[in-house]
Protein backbone atom coordinates (compact mmCIF):
# COMPACT_ATOMS: atom_id res chain seq x y z
CA UNK A 1 0.00 0.00 0.00
CA UNK A 2 2.62 2.19 0.88
CA UNK A 3 5.03 2.17 -1.99
CA UNK A 4 1.75 2.08 -4.48
CA UNK A 5 0.53 5.45 -2.88
CA UNK A 6 4.68 6.44 -2.96
CA UNK A 7 4.70 5.66 -7.07
CA UNK A 8 1.35 7.58 -7.72
CA UNK A 9 1.51 10.41 -5.73
CA UNK A 10 2.90 12.78 -8.30
CA UNK A 11 -0.43 11.64 -10.58
CA UNK A 12 -2.76 11.18 -7.69
CA UNK A 13 -4.31 14.60 -8.69
CA UNK A 14 -4.93 14.42 -11.68
CA UNK A 15 -7.47 11.66 -10.22
CA UNK A 16 -9.53 14.58 -8.07
CA UNK A 17 -8.32 17.79 -8.64
CA UNK A 18 -7.56 18.24 -12.46
CA UNK A 19 -9.79 16.26 -14.31
CA UNK A 20 -13.51 17.81 -14.06
CA UNK A 21 -15.83 14.67 -13.40
CA UNK A 22 -13.34 13.56 -10.53
CA UNK A 23 -13.58 17.10 -8.92
CA UNK A 24 -17.54 16.56 -8.85
CA UNK A 25 -17.56 13.33 -7.22
CA UNK A 26 -14.49 14.08 -4.65
CA UNK A 27 -16.64 17.76 -4.16
CA UNK A 28 -19.83 15.87 -3.32
CA UNK A 29 -17.63 13.04 -0.89
CA UNK A 30 -15.83 16.06 0.87
CA UNK A 31 -19.08 18.48 1.22
CA UNK A 32 -21.02 14.71 2.90
CA UNK A 33 -18.13 14.73 5.68
CA UNK A 34 -17.50 18.13 6.01
CA UNK A 35 -21.27 18.37 7.33
CA UNK A 36 -20.36 15.88 9.97
CA UNK A 37 -17.72 17.60 11.79
CA UNK A 38 -17.45 19.84 14.13
CA UNK A 39 -17.72 23.85 12.02
CA UNK A 40 -14.28 24.74 13.57
CA UNK A 41 -10.92 23.57 15.92
CA UNK A 42 -8.15 21.61 14.94
CA UNK A 43 -8.86 18.74 12.34
CA UNK A 44 -6.66 15.47 11.64
CA UNK A 45 -6.99 14.11 8.13
CA UNK A 46 -6.31 10.34 8.07
CA UNK A 47 -5.19 9.12 5.01
CA UNK A 48 -4.87 12.75 3.97
CA UNK A 49 -2.94 12.19 0.70
CA UNK A 50 -1.79 15.16 -1.23
CA UNK A 51 -3.73 17.36 1.06
CA UNK A 52 -7.05 17.95 -0.63
CA UNK A 53 -9.85 17.32 1.85
CA UNK A 54 -7.16 19.98 4.28
CA UNK A 55 -7.21 22.54 1.74
CA UNK A 56 -10.81 22.86 1.70
CA UNK A 57 -11.87 22.63 5.43
CA UNK A 58 -8.95 25.42 5.76
CA UNK A 59 -10.48 27.31 3.01
CA UNK A 60 -14.39 27.19 3.77
CA UNK A 61 -14.67 27.98 7.54
CA UNK A 62 -12.69 30.39 10.13
CA UNK A 63 -10.62 29.64 13.47
CA UNK A 64 -9.62 26.32 12.10
CA UNK A 65 -5.88 24.49 11.96
CA UNK A 66 -5.57 21.44 10.79
CA UNK A 67 -3.07 18.28 10.73
CA UNK A 68 -2.96 15.47 8.65
CA UNK A 69 -1.11 12.00 8.64
CA UNK A 70 -0.55 8.94 5.94
CA UNK A 71 1.30 6.26 5.30
CA UNK A 72 2.75 7.43 2.24
CA UNK A 73 5.93 10.06 2.25
CA UNK A 74 5.23 10.68 -1.50
CA UNK A 75 1.95 11.73 -0.65
CA UNK A 76 3.05 13.68 2.73
CA UNK A 77 5.28 15.28 0.22
CA UNK A 78 3.16 16.89 -2.23
CA UNK A 79 0.92 17.79 0.64
CA UNK A 80 3.52 19.70 2.03
CA UNK A 81 3.60 21.26 -1.43
CA UNK A 82 0.55 22.68 -1.24
CA UNK A 83 0.25 23.63 2.62
CA UNK A 84 3.92 23.99 3.47
CA UNK A 85 3.00 25.19 6.86
CA UNK A 86 1.02 22.65 8.42
CA UNK A 87 1.67 19.85 10.51
CA UNK A 88 2.32 16.30 8.47
CA UNK A 89 3.35 12.89 10.17
CA UNK A 90 4.18 10.04 8.10
CA UNK A 91 2.43 7.28 10.04
CA UNK A 92 -0.09 4.54 11.15
CA UNK A 93 -3.62 5.38 11.40
CA UNK A 94 -4.30 2.44 13.49
CA UNK A 95 -1.99 3.83 15.92
CA UNK A 96 -2.02 7.38 15.84
CA UNK A 97 1.15 9.14 17.28
CA UNK A 98 -1.27 11.55 18.73
CA UNK A 99 -1.59 12.45 22.88
CA UNK A 100 -5.03 12.13 24.27
CA UNK A 101 -7.14 15.10 23.75
CA UNK A 102 -5.72 16.40 20.83
CA UNK A 103 -8.36 16.92 17.97
CA UNK A 104 -11.61 18.70 17.89
CA UNK A 105 -12.35 16.53 14.75
CA UNK A 106 -11.19 13.77 12.49
CA UNK A 107 -12.03 13.05 9.07
CA UNK A 108 -11.06 10.09 6.55
CA UNK A 109 -11.78 10.01 2.49
CA UNK A 110 -11.58 6.70 1.22
CA UNK A 111 -8.77 5.14 3.31
CA UNK A 112 -10.55 3.75 6.19
CA UNK A 113 -11.70 0.78 3.41
CA UNK A 114 -7.71 -0.06 3.72
CA UNK A 115 -7.03 -0.40 7.21
CA UNK A 116 -6.20 -4.03 8.41
CA UNK A 117 -7.61 -3.72 11.98
CA UNK A 118 -10.30 -0.55 11.97
CA UNK A 119 -11.90 -1.46 15.22
CA UNK A 120 -7.99 -0.06 16.68
CA UNK A 121 -8.17 2.43 14.60
CA UNK A 122 -11.53 4.31 15.80
CA UNK A 123 -10.81 3.00 19.35
CA UNK A 124 -7.38 5.54 18.57
CA UNK A 125 -9.60 8.41 16.92
CA UNK A 126 -11.65 7.70 20.23
CA UNK A 127 -9.06 8.55 22.14
CA UNK A 128 -7.24 11.41 20.61
CA UNK A 129 -10.44 13.30 19.75
CA UNK A 130 -11.48 15.79 22.84
CA UNK A 131 -15.05 15.55 24.77
CA UNK A 132 -17.35 16.60 21.91
CA UNK A 133 -15.02 15.76 19.00
CA UNK A 134 -16.70 14.60 16.20
CA UNK A 135 -15.59 11.91 13.28
CA UNK A 136 -16.68 11.42 9.92
CA UNK A 137 -15.27 8.54 7.78
CA UNK A 138 -16.26 7.90 3.91
CA UNK A 139 -15.20 4.66 2.88
CA UNK A 140 -16.05 2.06 0.34
CA UNK A 141 -19.41 0.97 0.47
CA UNK A 142 -20.68 -2.95 -0.01
CA UNK A 143 -22.94 -2.81 -2.94
CA UNK A 144 -23.90 -5.03 -6.35
CA UNK A 145 -21.20 -2.69 -8.94
CA UNK A 146 -18.59 -2.86 -6.18
CA UNK A 147 -18.57 -6.75 -5.33
CA UNK A 148 -16.37 -6.84 -8.50
CA UNK A 149 -13.66 -4.32 -7.74
CA UNK A 150 -10.99 -6.14 -5.95
CA UNK A 151 -10.49 -9.14 -8.66
CA UNK A 152 -10.44 -6.24 -11.14
CA UNK A 153 -7.76 -3.65 -9.18
CA UNK A 154 -5.92 -7.40 -8.47
CA UNK A 155 -5.52 -7.97 -12.05
CA UNK A 156 -4.59 -4.63 -12.88
CA UNK A 157 -2.22 -4.81 -10.23
CA UNK A 158 -0.73 -7.56 -12.20
CA UNK A 159 -1.16 -6.22 -15.53
CA UNK A 160 1.26 -3.03 -13.54
CA UNK A 161 -1.47 -0.58 -14.61
CA UNK A 162 -0.28 3.10 -12.91
CA UNK A 163 -3.16 4.11 -11.69
CA UNK A 164 -4.66 5.35 -8.06
CA UNK A 165 -6.14 2.29 -6.37
CA UNK A 166 -5.30 -0.16 -8.68
CA UNK A 167 -4.08 -3.18 -7.05
CA UNK A 168 -4.90 -6.00 -4.40
CA UNK A 169 -4.58 -4.19 -1.06
CA UNK A 170 -7.16 -6.45 0.69
CA UNK A 171 -9.53 -3.29 1.00
CA UNK A 172 -13.19 -4.11 2.67
CA UNK A 173 -16.30 -3.05 1.06
CA UNK A 174 -18.70 -2.47 4.36
CA UNK A 175 -22.19 -2.41 5.22
CA UNK A 176 -23.79 0.14 7.38
CA UNK A 177 -24.19 -2.34 9.92
CA UNK A 178 -20.73 -3.13 10.19
CA UNK A 179 -19.91 0.63 10.25
CA UNK A 180 -22.97 1.43 12.99
CA UNK A 181 -20.64 -1.83 15.24
CA UNK A 182 -17.68 -0.19 14.91
CA UNK A 183 -18.06 2.96 15.63
CA UNK A 184 -20.94 1.75 18.41
CA UNK A 185 -17.92 -0.38 19.95
CA UNK A 186 -15.64 2.31 19.98
CA UNK A 187 -17.49 4.36 22.27
CA UNK A 188 -18.95 7.00 20.11
CA UNK A 189 -22.72 8.50 20.09
CA UNK A 190 -24.93 10.03 17.84
CA UNK A 191 -23.98 7.54 15.05
CA UNK A 192 -25.07 8.03 11.43
CA UNK A 193 -24.86 6.01 8.73
CA UNK A 194 -25.44 7.05 5.00
CA UNK A 195 -25.13 6.05 1.60
CA UNK A 196 -23.05 8.61 -0.63
CA UNK A 197 -22.31 9.03 -4.43
CA UNK A 198 -23.96 7.36 -7.17
CA UNK A 199 -22.31 9.59 -9.98
CA UNK A 200 -18.56 7.25 -10.16
CA UNK A 201 -16.35 9.45 -11.54
CA UNK A 202 -14.96 6.24 -13.65
CA UNK A 203 -18.54 6.13 -15.45
CA UNK A 204 -18.04 7.58 -19.28
CA UNK A 205 -18.78 11.47 -19.34
CA UNK A 206 -22.67 11.13 -21.04
CA UNK A 207 -23.16 8.82 -18.07
CA UNK A 208 -21.80 10.03 -15.12
CA UNK A 209 -24.30 13.49 -15.68
CA UNK A 210 -26.73 11.33 -16.23
CA UNK A 211 -25.93 9.89 -12.55
CA UNK A 212 -25.42 13.05 -11.26
CA UNK A 213 -28.88 13.96 -12.16
CA UNK A 214 -30.32 11.53 -10.29
CA UNK A 215 -27.97 10.70 -7.49
CA UNK A 216 -30.23 12.53 -4.66
CA UNK A 217 -32.73 10.52 -5.77
CA UNK A 218 -30.40 7.69 -5.73
CA UNK A 219 -28.95 8.91 -2.36
CA UNK A 220 -32.48 9.17 -0.97
CA UNK A 221 -34.47 6.33 -1.94
CA UNK A 222 -31.93 3.72 -3.42
CA UNK A 223 -29.01 3.88 -1.49
CA UNK A 224 -28.25 0.49 -1.77
CA UNK A 225 -27.05 1.46 -5.37
CA UNK A 226 -24.33 4.55 -4.11
CA UNK A 227 -20.89 3.69 -3.78
CA UNK A 228 -19.55 5.49 -0.68
CA UNK A 229 -20.53 4.81 3.02
CA UNK A 230 -20.26 7.86 4.88
CA UNK A 231 -20.26 7.16 9.21
CA UNK A 232 -19.82 9.98 11.96
CA UNK A 233 -20.16 9.73 15.38
CA UNK A 234 -19.65 12.04 18.57
CA UNK A 235 -17.19 11.43 21.61
CA UNK A 236 -19.43 12.20 24.73
CA UNK A 237 -19.13 15.17 26.31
Amino acid sequence: MQSHYDDIADVYDQRYDHRERGRIYYDHIAGAVLGKINPSGHLLDIGCGTGLFLERYLKEGTDRTATGIDISPGMIKKARERYPDLPYVVGNAELLPFESDSFDSISSLLAFSYLQNPGQSLSDCYRVLVPGGRLAVCTLGKNIFTSSLPALYSIGAKMKIRRVGVGSFAEHYYSAKEMYDLLDKAGFEEIEIFKCSFAHFNLAGPLFMIAKKVESFIEDNIPYLAYNLIAAGKKPE
